[in-house]
């Protein structure tokens, strides 16, 4: 009888600790979770490359990333050579052509993966030498054939045709070239006919130019010995010379003079593309970083946000919006809000964006939405950072973004110590209420009375046609 008592309280135990807990209660936070910044090790090779190695054994695998830092590149006389030479690297070298490379790492369960950005590889550690070798080769020796070219100008200018009609490709296109402008290295696409342009001669030169190592990053991380991995990298990518320093300056874009609709019509468009922009100045190293963060949170940066608990929760226009809030060092950064909706609500859309725009300029967030965002935000960081491989993904920002040396140990606190008048304030200053592009690509016929009638600031919101080219016509 006693036996069977006690297991009778075991068993309703749970429900009675149920009952005590509060269930549409936040439940306290415990201590602020620290951080601190492990150091790989670093290594500068004579030809310029930056060598990180991260030492991780518990799973016998490795993986590589190599990252090249530089100024965007400007491709507006030709546009389509970063795509095609891209599409040309990683498929052979020199001294192994592209069926016995694929067949090679195939074999050996690896990935091997290279564009002019850079590039990737993953392996077992037993293959790890081989593994390398091949990618240094590949990224070093490529051997761009006419045959080749002609197959991936072929496959590019195939897509564009299949993605003539699509409202998505049509934004996405759109979206740089009306915000940075055609004449910027963000703006300027690639269409069949520049593509037809590119020869040989303009892929290797372009390679030459932008494939350098005088200010690039491999990281390194996993089952490795730290001596052995700068050995084989000495060995391996010794050919990889550095090219002459480029001399860029990247042009600066303007916003718009006033918020506008800028509208694409496609008649067979089954839904409608909403995007909106503004551009501002920030960097990573600015004081205002960790209070954009936040903002961008709380707008449209996850699911809870302003704009998607609108759109998609309370009116149903969508399956999600959100907003991104990005920084760069070499031009003006962009405030963004991207939403897919039913081709008759893209109007009533415009009017809920600029609602929650307003919002968040006007009212105060709540200290509960605040402290919520914050935990996000710190949850997400602290769980990247199990990772070995962050480590040396962070070391690698940190140097490029000239970072101070303790911005990662302090990201925890720094997040924390943002308040609701920080928010407030930034978004009045990163977010121009006033000076906000929306592209919006569509079946317009749908929705474009109703467009043509909304007002901004008690004037009518000026709506401008453009064609899928970002061209304007009447």
């Amino acid at each position: 009888m006693k036996k069977i008592f006690l297991s009778s309280i075991a068993l309703l135990a749970p429900l009675f600790l149920s009952a005590q807990i509060d269930r549409d209660k936040m439940p306290e936070p415990t201590q602020l979770p620290s951080f601190t910044l492990g150091e790989p090790y670093v290594k500068k090779l004579p030809n310029g490359l930056t060598l990180m190695v991260v030492e991780d054994h518990k799973l016998p695998q490795v993986s590589v990333s190599l990252t090249l830092d530089r100024p965007p590149i400007d491709e507006t006389q030709k546009p389509g050579m970063y795509y095609l030479t891209s599409e040309l690297m990683g498929g052979g070298s020199k001294s192994i052509s592209k069926e016995a490379f694929v067949e090679e790492t195939d074999r050996l369960g690896a990935t091997v993966y290279i564009t002019v950005d850079g590039g990737s590889t993953y392996s077992l550690t037993r293959y790890f030498p081989r593994v390398l070798e091949l990618f240094a080769d590949a990224a070093i020796h490529p051997n761009f054939t006419q045959a080749e070219l002609d197959k991936a100008r072929d496959k590019a200018i195939a897509s564009l045709k299949a993605d003539e009609n699509s409202a998505q490709s049509i934004i996405y296109r759109l979206n740089s070239a009306l915000t940075y402008g055609k004449n910027h290295p963000y703006g300027s696409f690639y269409t069949e006919e520049s593509l037809k342009k590119i020869t040989l001669n303009d892929i290797t030169d372009f390679y030459k130019t932008y494939f350098s190592p005088s200010s690039a990053y491999m990281v390194v991380v996993g089952d490795v010995n730290t001596e052995e991995v700068e050995k084989l990298v000495m060995k391996d990518f010794h050919d990889w010379l550095p090219a002459t320093p480029l001399q860029l300056s990247t042009p600066t874009p303007r916003d718009v003079q006033y918020t506008q609709v800028n509208l694409v019509d496609v008649p067979t468009a089954v839904q409608t593309e909403i995007s909106a922009f503004n551009l501002y100045p920030l960097k990573m190293s600015d004081k205002d970083y960790f209070a954009v963060k936040v903002l961008n949170q709380i707008l449209g940066g996850d699911y809870g946000s302003y704009i998607n608990i609108n759109l998609r929760e309370q009116h149903g226009y969508t399956y999600g919006a959100r907003s991104y809030m990005g920084t760069n060092r070499f031009t003006l950064a962009n405030f963004f809000v991207s939403v897919r909706v039913r081709n008759e609500v893209a109007a009533k859309s415009v009017v809920e964006i600029l609602k929650e725009i307003k919002r968040i300029q006007t009212e105060n967030v709540s200290e509960q939405k605040l402290k919520e965002v914050k935990g996000q935000l710190i949850g997400s960081f602290v769980m990247s950072t199990q990772y070995p491989s962050t480590i040396a993904d962070l070391a690698v920002t940190r140097e490029i973004q000239k970072l101070p040396s303790d911005f990662y140990n302090n990201y925890i606190k720094n997040i924390e110590a943002v308040t609701v008048a920080d928010v407030k304030r930034a978004a009045n200053k990163y977010i121009k209420y006033n000076n906000l592009r929306f592209i919006i690509v569509g079946k317009a016929d749908e929705f474009v009375k109703e467009l043509e009638q909304l007002k901004h600031n008690g004037k009518p919101l000026p709506v401008f046609y453009y064609d899928k080219y970002a061209n304007k016509i009447k």
